[in-house]
């Protein structure tokens, strides 16, 4: 049981360990908010949320849930945040550009 120590001395339970997973996609139509990424509440510890709005776009990109981003044409802009639960993207037609969203999750090795 984890709390118990052995004849050792040593802990039996592990360490808790960080791991990173990278979700990242293409924009390239009109898209009313528009969900991209959605967990239950407390299955992440944070995340950062990054989105590029190419030059040539005519409008820019805007984000709602868990982080509120606008990105103009030719740029990028990017957030963290603890406890992610919920990412949507809202453009108009004529828009491209990409989205990267990197995860952290704390799980017992």
């Amino acid at each position: 049981m984890c709390g118990v120590y052995s004849d050792s001395g040593s802990a039996c339970c592990p360490q808790a360990q960080i791991v990173q997973e990278e979700i990242c996609g293409n924009i390239n139509e009109l898209l009313v908010a528009e969900t991209l990424w959605e967990a239950p509440a407390g299955s992440y510890v944070s995340a950062t949320f990054q989105v590029f709005n190419s030059a040539s776009s005519a409008g820019s990109i805007v984000t709602a849930g868990d982080v509120v981003l606008t990105a103009l044409p030719g740029n990028t802009v990017s957030e963290s945040v603890n406890n992610p639960t919920l990412f949507t993207v809202t453009t108009l037609a004529g828009i491209t550009g990409t989205y990267c969203i990197t995860l952290y999750k704390r799980v017992l090795a």
